[in-house]
């Protein structure tokens, strides 16, 4: 089993049980050999479809893999990850419309002239499920990593997934129990991220200014090369050019118009 060393709280601070759940929350992408059964991913997808719904048209499914050649096939359009190759279980969680779209054809209507607003809400939809199913996996001991990469080429993970038109997967997650529990990486400083009563613009460099040297220190800590400016640096570097340029033209393959 790995060692995990639990952080000494202050007294003072609000906390429970999912709170602690939350501050312990790390990705993993080493498993051990353990599985996890279809009995508790039904659980915890049980509890994730509990997850909030704009106006409940609960636009949203989940693809459950578990077949080692698909989830090799879905390791190489998201950059050759092997932990989604080796994880026991990966979900992939897609915007679904075609239920949505049923009902309307039935009335005469349709979703093929759609907008910014239904893509935006049901990647929502789909996001807040994604999240509801990490917290309950993680309750049972069950840890992973979410693997946006599953944008990379949204077509492509259609094909292998036979996804529908008005069906994209917004993310994909790799779950199973943990080979290894690595050191937390720090967030930006709360009191820098939270405004009271406005938005206070300083707030936002401040954040930066605190957050790269405190990155650098992570990285330090476990053997990764980085720069002073680490933060910083890594976001210039993946954002310049646009990430992911050619992902609405993809999208409107699969029947969704973010215009």
């Amino acid at each position: 089993m790995p060692n995990e060393s639990t952080p000494i709280m202050p007294t003072h601070l609000m906390t429970s049980e999912t709170i602690e759940t939350l501050l312990q929350r790390r990705s993993i992408r080493q498993y051990n050999d353990e599985p996890v059964t279809d009995e508790q991913v039904d659980a915890i997808l049980r509890a994730a479809f509990r997850a909030p719904t704009s106006s409940n048209i609960q636009s949203y499914s989940v693809i459950t893999v578990r077949d080692p050649e698909t989830k090799q096939k879905l390791s190489v359009p998201t950059g050759n990850q092997k932990h989604i190759i080796d994880c026991p279980i990966f979900l992939a969680f897609c915007v679904d419309l075609t239920r949505l779209e049923h009902v309307l054809q039935e009335r005469g209507h349709t979703l093929e002239n759609n907008n910014m607003e239904i893509g935006l809400v049901s990647s929502i939809d789909a996001s807040l499920v994604g999240m509801s199913a990490y917290l309950a996996a993680e309750s049972l001991g069950i840890k992973g990593v979410m693997i946006g990469a599953v944008r990379n080429d949204a077509v492509k993970i259609a094909e292998i997934l036979d996804l529908p038109k008005f069906v994209y997967c917004v993310f994909g997650m790799c779950l199973g129990y943990p080979a290894e529990l690595p050191a937390q990486k720090p967030r930006m400083q709360q009191d820098l991220v939270v405004h009271r009563e406005r938005y206070d613009p300083a707030q936002s460099a401040a954040a930066v200014e605190a957050y790269d040297p405190a990155l650098k220190e992570h990285y330090d800590v476990i053997g990764k090369e980085t720069t002073p400016d680490s933060w910083s640096h890594d976001m210039d570097k993946k954002f310049s050019p646009q990430l992911r340029d050619s992902l609405r033209e993809q999208l409107k393959k699969q029947g969704f118009d973010f215009r």
